[in-house]
């Protein structure tokens, strides 16, 4: 009895280190994500005042552009290999990739090879945030599975500010910044090999016999319907998140806010987005998911709409923007927890990394609308319109949702024993 019960006990204490470790790691290369991010908008006044490799404000344009479809294309491809590989294999190798690429961005002898091992380090980079959100909402109760995307998603902005501090104090050393993430992503993927266990929801649906899906099987009736609204939701709340980093300081600029006010206004925006993130989860696991996110983007809507009127108080500004952080940032995240929620392990992966993909579209078509705007001189008050009018169509698109899972509807429409 006392060894059955020490046995016991032994279990759960390794369950719970290898829960530990999952949770760690994966909120950390999220972070390297975030990190990312900012690393080339960080650089590039720098790049383009030295005439590094005789790169043009065209060529940097192309070069972020590359980056980010790079991302796209990580992301998309790499679901439905989670779903028949493994999330551990996946995540570790996509970390390597990632950093190796990330490591010789430096050592780039011209524009072109600079873009081309963009690019490739940004296929690893894609991966990583979508395996990362299956593994942490795998290792969470299902009442808690919007808890631990926003939790996850926080490493995203963490990262974002160490590199903005960083590239304040490096200054024209910039490689530096590359050099520093490589190493760091490489010491990250040691430590997942020895540390990381495998998603326990994965191999449960392995071992049960559960079948290996392809991108298709998300194109099915019983999918279809959650797919179209997920897509078009996060292409929609990534389309947001990327405008509004990209544009914010130059529409407040262009409202009449002196540069340093508009230039705070992003650090305002996302500190909004951290306490967004942690509040957002908590009350999404406690009204439901697809309610909470509904609420966050119609919120949304009416902050983004109330930033187009120019505003005399600080106190009134600072307000309004941080709740546009708190909203916005974490309706784009309660996406992806509806989708940990509503699909079963055999086919989360595949799922999880369409939206991302797929969102990662509106990630590219956000600056470059919100660019337009502004280059015709209309970026104050349109930019805004443009933006209240996107949080719209999220918001309807979350509305179409099944509120039911997938995986709930199977359970219940297996016969008793």
């Amino acid at each position: 009895m006392t060894s059955a019960t020490t046995s016991g006990a032994s279990a759960q204490t390794g369950r719970a280190g290898s829960s530990t470790w999952t949770v760690i790691l994966c909120w950390i290369t999220v972070l390297l994500e975030g990190y990312d991010l900012v690393v080339l908008g960080a650089i590039i006044p720098t790049l383009l005042k030295t005439h590094h490799l005789g790169m043009t404000a065209g060529d940097a344009t192309t070069i972020a552009t590359l980056s980010l479809v790079g991302v796209a294309i990580g992301a998309v491809c790499v679901g439905p290999l989670a779903d028949r590989l493994g999330r551990r294999r996946l995540l570790i190798g996509s970390v390597v990739l990632f950093s190796l690429f990330t490591i010789v961005v430096p050592l780039a002898n011209s524009v072109t090879m600079f873009a081309a091992l963009r690019l490739v380090a940004g296929l690893g980079l894609g991966a990583c945030m979508p395996v990362s959100l299956t593994m942490m909402a795998e290792n969470m109760p299902a009442d808690r599975r919007a808890r631990a995307s926003t939790l996850t998603m926080t490493g995203y902005h963490t990262g974002a500010v160490i590199t903005s501090l960083l590239a304040l104090q490096v200054t024209d050393d910039w490689e530096i910044l590359f050099y520093l993430l490589g190493v760091v992503g490489l010491v990250v993927a040691v430590v997942q090999w020895f540390k990381l266990p495998e998603s326990e929801a994965f191999v449960r649906a392995r071992r049960d016999g559960a079948r290996r899906v392809p991108f298709t099987e998300l194109l099915k009736p019983a999918y279809l319907r959650a797919g179209i609204g997920v897509w078009v939701a996060s292409f929609m709340g990534l389309l947001l998140v990327y405008g509004l980093n990209t544009w914010l300081p130059k529409l407040m600029n262009d409202a009449g806010y002196p540069v340093p006010t508009a230039v705070t206004q992003l650090l305002v925006l996302n500190v909004g987005g951290v306490v967004g993130l942690v509040l957002g989860g908590y009350v999404a696991d406690r009204k439901g998911i697809k309610g909470t996110t509904m609420g966050w983007f119609a919120v949304s809507v009416v902050m983004l709409a109330c930033l187009s009127v120019r505003m005399e108080s600080d106190l009134m500004l600072n307000a309004v923007v941080f709740l546009t952080g708190v909203f916005v940032f974490s309706a784009q995240v309660l996406v992806y927890a509806y989708v940990t929620n509503f699909y079963p392990a055999s086919v989360r992966g595949t799922a999880l990394g369409s939206a991302s993909g797929i969102g990662r579209i509106g990630s590219i078509v956000g600056p470059s609308i919100t660019g337009a705007l502004v280059s015709s001189g209309i970026g104050h008050p349109w930019g805004f319109y443009f933006f209240a009018a996107v949080a719209v169509f999220g918001f309807l698109a979350v509305l179409t949702l099944p509120r039911t899972s997938a995986a709930a509807r199977a359970e219940a429409a297996e016969p008793a024993v």
